[in-house]
């Protein structure tokens, strides 16, 4: 046996959660997979799988072992793709990372694009509004909106949006429009925890960018939800601009606090670093900088 095979066989597996599973993902038998992982184990001299009868389980050496196998088949993929990108042709894998509602309104549409152009490109997009660690998860690309929290990353920026202060015709008929960000703490404020504070807003004032309290008993997770619950009235949201836009240009909702507007915001792509950056990921990364900003509406400078 190849060991190249053994770690393929002993990843397929952890990701399957099944030799029968990771089998037909590589196209043998069951039976040759557990053989697989047992010779790669008796080479490395450790036990990688805890095995029962219901269920298969990493040991701590195979949670080691699982992150240096993941780099190992990376590597070699990246050897294949970069010998077809010199041929002009685009191939593998990507595992993708965005925020619900911008990966719903924006991300879906333009990954769905890209694979069109580039058959041999699959991508696995995973949408979900918590902070996603690449290296442990194994993601090439996060996608996230707002101050780069984690520094080890590299970050390009593929757009930019900002925050809005908005509230339902119906709400500020009953309980008056605020004409300043102060004020805010007379209202309901729908809060979402998403943001670095829940309890306090930044905005523009005299020039200034300005942190102000911003209490309420309502806190949800998603940018979504904010935007329904300020659709019924229920009280004011901040809100990224894309996602309340047709509310605004309909009257659903009405815009506050123009005066004093809220942070631009930073759509960035986010990466491990690492000596080569694969060219399906190169090439996805352009596609997304190329194509987001004019769906949002906010072009980037051409320097950016």
């Amino acid at each position: 046996m190849d060991r190249l095979d053994g770690i393929r066989a002993f990843v397929a597996v952890v990701d399957a959660a099944s030799f029968t599973r990771a089998g037909k993902r590589l196209g043998i038998s069951n039976k040759l997979v557990s053989k697989y992982v047992a010779t790669l184990e008796s080479h490395q001299g450790v036990t990688l799988l805890n095995r029962t009868t219901r269920s298969l389980s990493l040991t701590p050496a195979g949670e080691r072992f699982l992150l240096a196998a993941r780099r190992v088949l990376s590597a070699v993929e990246e050897l294949d793709a970069q010998a077809r990108a010199d041929e002009g042709t685009l191939s593998g894998r990507l595992l993708v990372t965005a925020p619900v509602t911008f990966g719903e309104m924006f991300v879906s549409v333009l990954t769905h694009d890209f694979i069109a152009a580039n058959p041999g490109i699959s991508i696995d997009l995973r949408l979900t509004d918590r902070y996603v660690d690449l290296a442990a998860e194994g993601f090439d690309l996060a996608l996230r909106i707002g101050v780069l929290a984690d520094s080890s990353l590299i970050g390009r920026r593929i757009g930019r949006t900002e925050s809005v202060t908005v509230a339902s015709p119906a709400y500020l008929d009953a309980h008056g429009r605020p004409n300043h960000p102060d004020a805010l703490r007379e209202h309901v404020n729908i809060r979402d925890s998403n943001v670095p504070s829940i309890h306090r807003a930044t905005f523009v004032i005299e020039g200034k960018a300005v942190s102000v309290p911003l209490p309420g008993r309502i806190t949800v997770n998603s940018p979504q939800a904010v935007r329904r619950l300020a659709l019924e009235g229920h009280g004011i949201g901040i809100i990224p601009r894309f996602v309340v836009e047709h509310d605004l240009a309909e009257g659903r909702l009405e815009r506050l606090l123009s005066g004093f507007p809220g942070p631009q915001l930073d759509i960035q792509a986010l990466y491990l670093p690492q000596p080569f950056i694969p060219p399906r990921l190169t090439a996805y990364l352009e596609h997304l900088r190329r194509n987001l900003s004019p769906q949002i509406g906010k072009a980037l400078p051409p320097d950016s």
